[in-house]
């Protein structure tokens, strides 16, 4: 069931995974006005589990999310589903006029509401390499954190198609998991030195020519196959995606994406506390942390709204002394 968007938030939450959910749940349990506006494109959706959270482990994305909107629910969180356009500055003062600033949030389909903070857990979108096989087996049998997938392959033939300044890394980290782990160079040249000795100490094969195809039979995967025909068979292919933050919308506020430092991607930065340059607004999750697992981006999300909930405290408790001061100020003489 879609919530109804009122016309005022203490908070507008943008975006529905674990760092939106667990931000709205701490907000409410603040007794703050929020809702939470998902677009409903969950990173994890093809995931059949969620893995390295305690006390859910295994669970599967979709009843973590069921679960978490309840529990927003229960403590009067509002849940709508909709795709913000646009956010913008307000100065309309919607609670009383000693608050006057905050933003306006449009969805696409025409609605709107006014909030005094705002927290932007959009996630991010997975940009994958355009072979055959890597998207239509992504979040199964093609991965890519060896934490949220590496038990589940554990000791099987693993392939690492490199896509990046990361895919060394990865390939020694999924070693850990299997000591069967095959290096794609792919188009991107081949290990330098230093990490051509490194592949080669943990027993790393490295396999040059570009890759074509992710082969597979009955939704499982069964090899890489190169440009010159050769098939190398593998049950489990690792990719790391380049990562941009959904923030489109944040335009309208000056807040764009800054490249991230790791090469990964793209992020909206922010301070230890999810604040961003803009006043006013935090992010949590991977939209700003692009590889936050789970459990991670929650803690985030949760840490973000109580900094959000104190903010307002202060704020709040600045009007308050203000307006005792004018009451106590000794009226003027004549």
């Amino acid at each position: 069931m879609t919530d109804q968007l009122n016309d005022n938030y203490d908070v507008i939450v943008i975006g529905g995974g674990a760092a939106g959910l667990n931000g709205a749940l701490m907000l409410g349990r603040a007794r703050r006005s929020a809702v939470v506006i998902d677009a409903g494109f969950p990173r994890n959706e093809p995931a059949a589990g969620v893995h390295g959270l305690l006390g859910r482990e295994g669970v599967s994305p979709t009843a973590l999310l069921e679960r978490g909107r309840a529990e927003v629910r229960g403590y009067g969180g509002h849940i709508v589903t909709g795709a913000v356009a646009t956010v913008t500055p307000d100065t309309r003062g919607p609670h009383d006029a000693e608050s006057p600033t905050g933003f306006t949030v449009t969805l696409a389909d025409g609605r709107g509401a006014h909030a005094r903070r705002i927290l932007v857990t959009s996630g991010l979108v997975d940009e994958l390499p355009d072979i055959p096989g890597v998207r239509e087996h992504w979040g199964r049998g093609v991965l890519h954190c060896p934490y949220c997938h590496g038990w589940e392959v554990r000791d099987q033939p693993i392939g690492v198609l490199a896509t990046g300044p990361m895919s060394v890394h990865q390939a020694l980290l999924f070693r850990q998991w299997s000591d069967d782990v095959t290096y794609f160079a792919h188009t991107l040249p081949e290990p330098n030195a230093e990490q051509a000795e490194r592949l080669a100490a943990r027993d790393i094969r490295v396999v040059s020519g570009e890759v074509t195809h992710v082969t597979a039979e009955s939704e499982r995967v069964t090899g890489v196959r190169l440009a010159d025909g050769t098939l190398v068979e593998r049950h489990a292919v690792a990719v790391a995606p380049r990562m941009v933050a959904r923030t489109d919308f944040l335009a309208g506020i000056g807040l764009s994406p800054e490249p991230h430092p790791s090469g990964m991607g793209e992020h909206i930065p922010t301070d230890v506390t999810g604040r961003t340059t803009v006043p006013g607004v935090w992010a949590a999750g991977n939209v700003t942390d692009l590889s936050a697992q789970v459990g991670p981006a929650a803690a985030a999300g949760a840490n973000a709204a109580a900094q959000i909930n104190a903010d307002l405290v202060t704020e709040e408790t600045d009007h308050a002394v203000a307006r005792r001061r004018t009451a106590e100020a000794p009226a003027p003489t004549v």
